[in-house]
């Protein structure tokens, strides 16, 4: 298998997982794995991938189950910003090919809220401006629903899926590196 049939399989994986999860939370109120998934996958493969799985996962899982509508586009710039984030944070939130969770669970669940908002800005192309801090406030309680449930699946699926992610990281590294290595042996 090439290095880019396996990072397109790593990607896949991720997204199954992430679309399931929504799926199979979706009767617990802004409960799902998506926010934690899209933050490791940029701080383990970085921004653009991370974008791209956010952006898959929000469409297929709309498209598929969810329901989909102008919020969808939201929800992939949302999630994509958070992989963003997670990108730029990696070096703070693996250290010496160690993830640190607490750390991962602080970001995660400001990235709930952060999330939520963005989201919430699609009121705007339905509503008058004046509506989006009484709606920001009406959802509160639904964005410590987010941020909790980011916490705990950070402290449920973090270090396991991030030694997965390590590895098919170093993986890629070395997959990358031997043709440099043949060609510098000929």
């Amino acid at each position: 298998m090439c290095i880019r049939d396996s990072q397109w399989t790593m990607l896949a994986l991720l997204a199954v997982f992430g679309v399931s999860g929504r799926i199979l939370m979706e009767p617990l109120p802004n409960i799902q794995p998506v926010t934690v998934l899209v933050i490791m996958a940029g701080a383990y493969y970085g921004a653009p991938r991370a974008f791209a799985l956010a952006a898959t996962i929000s469409l297929a899982s709309n498209i598929l189950f969810l329901g989909h509508g102008p919020w969808t586009i939201f929800q992939a710039v949302g999630w994509g910003s958070l992989g963003v984030l997670g990108a730029s944070l990696s070096g703070r939130l693996i250290v010496d090919g160690e993830l640190r969770v607490n750390l991962l669970a602080i970001v995660a669940a400001a990235s709930g809220f952060a999330f939520n908002w963005i989201v919430s800005l699609s009121i705007l192309l339905n509503a008058d401006h004046s509506m989006l801090v009484p709606y920001l406030l009406n959802g509160l309680s639904f964005d410590l629903y987010h941020a909790a449930g980011n916490v705990a699946f950070v402290a449920w699926m973090s270090v396991p899926l991030g030694e997965m992610m390590h590895r098919h990281r170093k993986l890629s590294l070395i997959h990358i590196s031997e043709p440099t290595r043949q060609a510098e042996i000929s």
